[in-house]
């Protein structure tokens, strides 16, 4: 019934399709294996993509060649670009979407991807031998065989949906949850925890006064996540802002004692960064309130989803305590929020590539791996359904470096430090973010993309063009002269001190308060000699004059950090054979099993002396 695939995936939601449609675009022949046809791509929490560093490695996908900047350009009803008023190294874009239409447009985009076949049904278990993963065993039977498998389980391992006391298995509100996969992994050596996630409860909107809340339009400036010229919508639908008060917390707190979470009847460690509700209340008892936001589902849906209000106690707790929220007085609930709980693996069990340490050609993307977010699952089945493909065709894995992109932080991440909690991205995690820009994730990803045949020719023509306009535009502002009566009427406008003598645009850019389409108005000649160019490349150029500094210092410092990182460590090296090591050093290197010295100075509990110690060792 079924012929042998290069790459079988397990699982259909954000990390299962990046990573099918990776795979598939690469030319292995890929089975993507859902229990539900339905619900690919579906956005289980709230409706929108990107946001504080998310919005970095949705660019950073795309830059790669994956659909996910595509399809949320698709399906967008809200644009922002968020953190404008700080540098360009924070700027990160977030868009609200259409909840339906992003399934829609995720399935259209990997129905129309050749080389990739779909099949409904649960994968119960993995054909395994001698070490190696040869394929899957279905819930109705079926032994499908395949080069390399991904797993992309999300919350459905084992999953437990709660509320109040009510619990009952699921991996999502009303679709079953997956079993037999982490009873065999752990059967073959693998440690296997429990996480919590959190929803909050959907409203119906015309139930809802908006007089009461704060108006949160979208950027009239939309500029989207592809970098490809994808359709956006002419108009956009406003979210808005409300916020809890005393009254609701004290409603809250009535339920407290039959909250799975208090009650203890919850073992999995919930998201630190996006805490419930009633963790909100308990944590930071010195609020009054806590600002909650008013997403629109779609575009033809009265669904709301109340962002900031996730919560798994009694759905009458919930329900009163909505409708003493401004503008929610007389509020109809669709459906409850609930918790989930679910197994995941912690990754400091796999390789760079993803591919797990005990089982070859078996690879872990998504939350199976400890993340949270859609954005971090994407990230990670891109990568994984790349490296499946270079394992099923016997090259070379892609690795990123925390210098490539945010995506290589978030798996450096992961395997050297693991987690204990569901894993979120933040531009704080990169100590190279004035290299790693929302703005120029595909003048650092799509050549080398391009080289291993994923990132199409279209995108890296744009790259060419792009890199080419940008010197063109830079070389402008380095010869451009103003004088100093073509400009000071300007300055004292704009509140900028005035100049006595003859300037290069370049120079006059530098300033704190002077952006480059502003100075181009104010110069009819250099907006006359910048008209030919994309807002897009002079963005990019006016980013790389203003910032060069900064940008040249973090390449100095990438280049004194790659030398720890070209220093690699075999796969053999018996750590319990250095005494001069301490007991907690020797144990985490061995169970770690660094590739580089790079990385394993940033093992947790990993100081500088046992890094000196190692590289004595290794004749360094």
């Amino acid at each position: 019934m079924f012929p042998a695939y290069d790459v079988i995936v397990v699982g259909a939601g954000h990390a299962g399709c990046e990573a099918a449609a990776a795979a598939a675009n690469l030319g292995s022949k890929t089975l993507l294996v859902t229990m539900n046809m339905q619900t690919i791509a579906q956005m289980s929490c709230n409706p929108a993509m990107g946001g504080i560093a998310k919005g970095q490695i949705v660019r950073e996908i795309d830059a790669l060649g994956g659909y996910s900047g595509i399809v949320t350009d698709l399906s967008t009803i809200q644009f922002r670009m968020l953190n404008r008023s700080k540098g360009p190294a924070m700027w990160s874009p977030r868009a609200q979407n259409d909840r339906m239409l992003f399934h829609l447009k995720w399935r259209e985009m990997l129905e129309n991807t050749p080389n990739l076949d779909f099949y409904q049904d649960m994968v119960k278990g993995l054909l395994v031998k001698g070490g190696r993963c040869y394929g899957v065993i279905t819930g109705m039977g079926h032994e499908i065989k395949a080069k390399s498998v991904v797993l992309t389980n999300g919350t459905f391992l084992n999953g437990i949906v709660h509320i109040g006391e009510k619990n009952f298995g699921g991996g999502r509100i009303a679709e079953k949850a997956a079993t037999g996969i982490t009873e065999q992994l752990v059967e073959q050596g693998f440690e296997s925890d429990r996480l919590k996630t959190g929803t909050p409860p959907r409203v119906d909107g015309r139930s809802l006064d908006y007089s009461k809340m704060e108006e949160q339009p979208g950027d009239s400036d939309h500029t989207g996540f592809s970098f490809l010229d994808t359709e956006k919508p002419k108009q956009q639908r406003s979210c808005w802002i409300t916020y809890t008060n005393q009254k609701v917390h004290d409603i809250l707190k009535t339920g407290f004692d039959r909250s799975p979470m208090f009650a203890g009847r919850i073992d999995g460690v919930g998201p630190r960064y996006c805490p419930s509700i009633e963790d909100k209340i308990n944590r930071f008892a010195e609020r009054d309130r806590h600002q909650l936001f008013v997403e629109p589902e779609g575009w033809n849906t009265v669904e709301i989803y109340l962002n900031g209000f996730s919560t798994s106690l009694p759905e009458e707790t919930q329900y009163e305590a909505l409708r003493n929220i401004p503008g929610f007085e007389n509020a109809k609930m669709f459906r409850p929020g609930y918790a989930i709980e679910y197994d995941f693996f912690p990754p400091t069990q796999l390789k760079y590539s993803l591919e797990t340490k005990l089982i070859h050609n078996l690879f872990f993307a998504g939350q199976i791996n400890g993340t949270t977010g859609y954005e971090e699952a994407a990230c990670q089945g891109l990568m994984a359904g790349i490296n499946a493909h270079q394992r099923a065709t016997g090259k070379e894995p892609l690795v990123l470096k925390r210098s490539d992109a945010y995506i290589g932080v978030l798996i450096d991440d992961l395997i050297s430090k693991g987690t204990r909690e569901p894993y979120r991205m933040f531009t704080s995690r990169a100590e190279f973010r004035t290299l790693l820009r929302q703005d120029n994730a595909d003048l650092r990803l799509t050549e080398l993309s391009h080289t291993i045949g994923l990132a199409s020719e279209e995108r890296m023509t744009k790259v060419t063009e792009k890199k080419s306009a940008v010197e063109q535009i830079k070389k402008i502002l380095k010869e451009l002269p103003v004088e100093p009566g073509e400009i000071n009427a300007w300055f004292e406008e704009i509140g900028s001190s005035t100049i006595t003598e003859k300037q290069r645009a370049e120079k006059i850019l530098l300033r704190p308060s002077v952006e480059l389409p502003a100075l181009a108005e104010a110069l009819p000649k250099l907006k006359a000699a910048l008209s030919s160019f994309t807002a897009d490349s002079i963005e990019q150029a006016a980013i790389q004059v203003k910032y060069e500094v900064y940008i040249e210092k973090e390449k100095e410092l990438v280049s004194r950090m790659s030398q720890l990182e070209e220093l690699e460590i075999p796969e053999t090296f018996d750590y319990k054979k250095i005494g001069s090591l301490g007991n907690e050093a020797r144990e985490k290197l061995s169970r770690v099993k660094p590739r580089t010295l790079g990385q394993a100075s940033r093992i947790s509990g990993i100081n500088p002396s046992d890094v000196q110690i190692l590289m004595v060792f290794m004749g360094r």
